[in-house]
């Protein structure tokens, strides 16, 4: 039998995720572990919760769900042709795929671009601020940032009103 197309099987795994929780977790992890390497379990499930919100492993027996949903996504990436392999270095510990860099391509040009845009003259500024004024600014951002999502979001649920 022949395989779907990949354009109709990211469709379906989209509309599973929306609906499974399980599905979502997975889909979260392979997705963190394509971009990223050496991510210790309190790392991947703390970025996992900023996706899929605080406790999508559950309250109980969450270690439990993890290692369940590592052998799945171990799975996924053996399938595809990628060893998922974990590194108990104390220099780089963590999860990676073996033979790949620490960061995607496509991460790492984000990055870039994101440092050649940093203004050096406002990082001149903010490096004279002590430290609790670096901690307000940052906590004005955060806010801001938190805001814009929520405008977002309200937008977003308008237009499908």
């Amino acid at each position: 039998m022949d395989t779907l197309p990949i354009p109709i099987t990211q469709v379906l795994l989209s509309d599973a995720a929306q609906r499974d929780l399980v599905t979502a977790r997975r889909k979260a992890l392979c997705e963190i572990l394509w971009c990223e390497r050496y991510l210790t379990r309190e790392g991947l499930i703390a970025r996992v919760e900023a996706v899929l919100g605080k406790g999508c492993f559950g309250r109980f027996a969450w270690q439990d769900t993890f290692y369940r949903d590592m052998r799945v996504v171990r799975a996924a990436f053996r399938q595809a042709g990628y060893e998922l392999a974990y590194s108990r270095r104390r220099a780089r510990p963590g999860y990676y795929l073996r033979g790949q860099p620490p960061l995607a391509p496509g991460v790492r040009r984000v990055i870039a671009g994101a440092v050649a845009e940093v203004d050096r003259q406002q990082a001149a500024v903010t490096r004279r601020l002590r430290p609790e004024e670096r901690a307000q600014q940052g906590l004005s951002l955060t806010h801001l940032a938190h805001q814009v999502v929520a405008y977002r979001r309200a937008r977003r649920g308008e237009n499908h009103a």
